[in-house]
């Protein structure tokens, strides 16, 4: 368990970095959350205060994928599924907002899949 340094260390930069980014209808926030066996994604728009589309390791069309993949090959499958949703939505371009986590590993990982698949950010 994270101990209380750690906890306001960890909310000065989520803070930091969510500071500087907002989301739109247009242009939502992609928002990524990893946690230890899973990695959540969800595009917001602040203007409204919406989620426009989600997706995670423990959605229905990747879990039964997930499972058998390394945790980087799965943010891959959240990063493309994530991507798909907003496609269909009619929405190219997003913020990417990487919350505490560092552009690295699975959180990097989502986020070229989501570009190769047609996202813009």
């Amino acid at each position: 368990m994270a101990t209380k340094k750690v906890e306001k260390i960890r909310a000065k930069r989520e803070k930091k970095v969510r500071g500087k980014i907002t989301g739109t209808e247009t242009r939502p926030r992609l928002s990524v959350f990893r946690g230890a066996k899973h990695i959540y994604v969800q595009a917001i728009a602040d203007d409204s205060a919406r989620t426009l589309a989600e997706a995670s390791t423990v959605s229905k069309e990747i879990k039964d994928i997930a499972q058998g993949l390394k945790k980087i090959d799965a943010a891959k499958e959240v990063g493309k599924l994530v991507s798909q949703r907003l496609l269909a939505r009619g929405i190219e371009r997003v913020v990417f907002d990487r919350g505490r986590f560092l552009y690295h590993g699975r959180v990097k990982a989502l986020a070229d899949a989501a570009r190769e698949a047609g996202l813009k950010f």
